[in-house]
């Protein structure tokens, strides 16, 4: 057994969050950003190679196990413990910040794992945590949405522990290292991460879910689940050309569904998903620089999307309002909101100077120099997409466009500096990529800022900014209900049961009342044929006995020699 001096940070978030549960007022409001920062302390701190080791029933676990990969992710998991813990301050709701704490407690608990046991441990306290955010808020609404919520993360967790254990009777291991989808206890593996990284079938779970929290809790919600699935991806199946196809599939169906949406927070959740496709395209394509860009991209996405539902969150904090057919013009009493989500809309669409840009390029020069032309192609027109949806759409018809007559107060001071935070951190990784660069798992040999790159995004930009505005008649937004593949499981499925509820329902009671009809007819019948010397009471000779059985001997005999 080894166990390192070092805390966990995982666990210091949990223990935290169990303690925010009882304390109050200021004290409170101390330890939630004091906590998210020491564990931000201790993660940067943790030194490579195995912390904590044991063995358990003749395996060996390994709850803390550290190396840049998972550094990365832990950095940036604490990054946005604190931000959001600032930004949800004043969230009345005395539930949502604990379970906040042990969502994120949990998502480090994941990228700190060694071993598998240790991955479904933490796996499972996260689906917890972001089943109670989801409950915070309060709503009917938010009580069916996570009733999904908890059904599909519930599959996925199944899907974890049969496809965990069929690898340890395979390999008599519970190593958690690079697998190949090669058996079917890896691909159930593979399954359960896709699920939470919202890959399809599955993925209208998180546009069903996360809009449905709190206007601080969607916060959280979008930063865990989706990036810790994309951080096992990449320590279990890098390379994986699955992935590839799934993550194309994920970053159109983001882009369609957003463009289609009304609701302002439903845009950023397919978004989710639009930006976890480029990510899975990186893992998939399997290269160092595409899995550097894959970890970038999901160091600088929860940064500005982080960002982008803080500003969300910030006008429904202040209107009470969602849909984009009920917002605009609110940048004249919120200017720092609209300030802050423009930044966000620029980073989320690889603006120059800004996050996005320095981390997403990489992905796509990883599938030029892997001479991937289609991939590459479509992850330029992608680029396109994610500029009408979340970088022009969502700041455009929540902030300007028409005047909706509301003038909401600008957001609480807290709120306001969790914003400006986040912004900085956007544009400062924008201009001072190295430092991020450097905690990336393998050494970085790409130079962002060349003049073809900036060149060629700044020219799809610009052409994306002048269709929006040539096609705005055709995108002005209107009250509209898009079906995803949930309609099967909230409305077909529940269909299906009630009919088959019917007919059931209907056959026993047909043969109950054909029961009392013919219940003197069957005892006769029952009678008779066990009456004495009736057929089923009779004495039958042993002799005659042995001659039937003769009997069908030679035919089955006659049988296989006629075939």
């Amino acid at each position: 057994m080894t166990t390192s001096a070092l805390l966990h940070p995982g666990l210091l978030l949990l223990a935290g969050g169990l303690l925010l549960a009882v304390l109050r007022g200021r004290l409170r409001a101390s330890a939630a950003l004091l906590l998210p920062l020491a564990a931000l302390l201790l993660a940067w701190s943790a030194p490579d190679g195995a912390l904590w080791s044991a063995r358990l029933f003749g395996y060996e676990i390994v709850p803390f196990q550290a190396d840049k990969l998972s550094r990365l992710f832990a950095i940036i998991f604490s990054l946005m413990a604190l931000g959001g813990a600032l930004f949800a301050l004043n969230q009345p709701n005395r539930l949502e910040l604990p379970a906040a704490f042990v969502y994120a407690g949990s998502a480090i608990g994941v990228v700190f794992a060694g071993d598998l046991l240790t991955v479904f441990a933490f796996w499972e306290a996260m689906a917890i945590g972001s089943t109670l955010v989801l409950w915070s808020a309060g709503t009917p609404a938010s009580w069916r949405a996570s009733l999904r919520y908890v059904m599909v993360h519930l599959l996925g967790g199944t899907l974890l522990l049969i496809g965990v254990a069929g690898h340890v009777a395979d390999t008599q291991s519970l190593r958690f290292e690079a697998m190949a989808a090669d058996s079917a206890s890896h691909w159930l593996i593979l399954a359960a991460f896709l699920v939470n990284g919202g890959a399809p079938p599955l993925s209208a779970w998180l546009a069903d879910a996360y809009p449905e929290s709190s206007w601080s809790g969607m916060v959280f919600l979008s930063a865990f689940t989706t990036k810790t699935a994309v951080y096992v991806l990449l320590r279990g199946f890098p390379g994986t050309e699955l992935l590839v196809y799934a993550g194309l599939f994920m970053i159109f169906y983001g882009i369609i569904y957003a463009l289609l949406e009304n609701d302002m927070r439903r845009i950023l959740a397919y978004s989710i998903v639009n930006q976890v496709g480029f990510m899975l395209v990186g893992i998939g394509i399997g290269t160092e620089m595409a899995l550097n860009g894959a970890a970038a991209h999901a160091f600088t996405h929860i940064l500005y999307k982080a960002l982008l539902l803080m500003s969300a969150g910030a006008v429904l904090h202040a209107t009470g309002q969602r849909k984009c057919t009920d917002l605009g013009g609110l940048f004249r009493t919120m200017p720092v909101t609209a300030a802050c989500g423009i930044v966000g809309a620029l980073a989320i669409s690889s603006f120059p100077l800004t996050s996005g840009f320095i981390s997403k390029s990489m992905v796509s020069q990883a599938a030029a120099s892997g001479h991937l032309m289609a991939v590459w192609l479509l992850l330029t027109a992608a680029s396109a997409g994610v500029f009408l949806h979340a970088g022009i759409k969502f700041p455009w018809f929540v902030f300007f466009q028409k005047d909706s007559g509301l003038r909401p107060a600008e957001a609480p001071w807290n709120m306001r500096l969790a914003m400006l935070f986040f912004a900085a951190l956007c544009i400062g990784l924008g201009i001072w990529y190295q430092p991020l660069y450097a905690l990336l798992p393998y050494p970085v040999d790409y130079v962002p800022y060349t003049g073809g790159h900036v060149v060629t995004q700044l020219q799809l930009l610009l052409f994306s900014g002048l269709a929006f505005f040539v096609m705005l008649p055709l995108l002005r937004r209107t009250l509209t209900i898009t079906l995803d593949f949930d309609w099967f499981y909230r409305v077909a499925g529940p269909a299906v049961v009630r009919v088959a509820e019917v007919i059931v329902s209907g056959m026993l009671q047909w043969l109950a009342e054909w029961r009392d009809v013919n219940r003197d007819r069957l005892t006769r019948a029952v009678r008779r044929l066990h009456a004495p010397g009736a057929v089923f009471s009779r004495t039958w000779p042993s002799g005659a006995t042995a001659l039937w059985m003769m009997v069908l001997l030679l035919g089955l005999l006659l049988t296989g020699y006629l075939a």
